[in-house]
């Protein structure tokens, strides 16, 4: 007869996660004191909300008291389409071409609680996608799904970097399975080839610096050097995984349609978008990652590539 575990993973694996392991949820000693140690040097810039609740983002027992263990799925969205080098055309981070992925991981991970609720009575837990006090890189390479590599993106051994990640605490007793271990070796090329120098040492980034948060959860004007490095960038940034070996070997177009790219996004010409009014921008970017940056957001991005253009044609 299936075991729990055993159950818990056939299951998650039907409802189309590409990866799932288990992970004993304990604190997280260690991660805690790195955590703290990057948020001290500002690391963080303008995310302050990554400096609260540090007591849960650490240990998933505050969340859901006598959590046992911590389900981890991730779900490749690798699409093969290339971004354009045509300085009138913006480029998008590959995983919002397609829809929302808290939508579509949020709705899978719903069915597989409800299932376990069903067929585990009196387990508790909580399901997240990106949007609680969770460490999610951590607790999927606890759970095998792969590890922290260091452009501090998880890599998977079997399709890469490419790969959302979600997580479900819960009071259920799972087996649990053997943390990832590093395969990044000596190769240095998303340090090499990020265009600000973000990755300021290996497995470490000063958000401060990175084109995905400014060009995502940034507000107001960006000033500096780094204007001059967006490299025609207008929703984050892909450089340090496009370089990756692992994504370049191993990379498989994923099985999800909802990640399929939208028509528009992969190569969005810069002057279609630069007089966008906020009705077009709401009804284009419905069900969209894009809409995080908001509409002002999007054209400071736009106007800031437009600008170097110019001065460098």
């Amino acid at each position: 007869m299936d075991t729990a575990t055993e159950r818990v993973k056939a299951k998650a694996l039907g409802l189309g996660f590409t990866k799932v392991g288990i992970a004993r949820a304990d604190a997280l000693t260690e991660e805690s004191e790195h955590l703290r140690e990057w948020l001290s040097r500002g690391y963080h810039a303008s995310m302050e909300w990554m400096s609260r609740n540090i007591d849960k983002r650490t240990d998933p027992r505050v969340i859901v008291p006598g959590a046992q263990s911590v389900i981890c799925v991730a779900m490749n969205y690798y699409t093969p389409a290339e971004h354009s080098n045509d300085p009138a055309v913006g480029k998008i981070s590959r995983y919002a071409w397609g829809d929302d992925y808290h939508d579509i991981l949020g709705e899978k991970l719903k069915l597989l609680w409800a299932w376990m609720q069903h067929e585990f009575p009196g387990a508790e837990g909580r399901y997240y996608v990106d949007t609680g006090p969770v460490m999610d890189k951590v607790w999927a390479e606890r759970a095998g799904i792969g590890w922290i590599a260091k452009h501090t993106n998880v890599i998977t051994p079997e399709v890469g970097s490419w790969v959302f990640l979600g997580e479900i605490i819960t009071t259920l007793k799972l087996d649990c399975d053997s943390p990832a271990t590093d395969h990044c070796g000596t190769c240095s090329l998303c340090i090499e080839a990020c265009p600000t120098e973000a990755i300021v040492a290996p497995y470490v980034v000063d958000a401060n610096k990175c084109l995905s948060y400014l060009t995502i959860e940034h507000r107001g004007e960006i000033g500096g050097d780094v204007v001059n490095q967006f490299e025609n960038w207008i929703y984050g940034c892909d450089v340090c995984q496009d370089v990756c070996p692992w994504n370049r070997k191993f990379s498989t177009e994923t099985e999800e349609e909802r990640f399929s790219p939208r028509e528009f996004n992969v190569a969005p010409r810069l002057a279609e978008l630069q007089n966008m009014l906020q009705e077009e921008f709401s009804s284009r970017f419905k069900g969209s990652a894009i809409k995080r940056a908001k509409l002002e957001g999007l054209q400071r991005n736009i106007r800031i590539n437009v600008e170097h253009n110019n001065s460098t044609s």
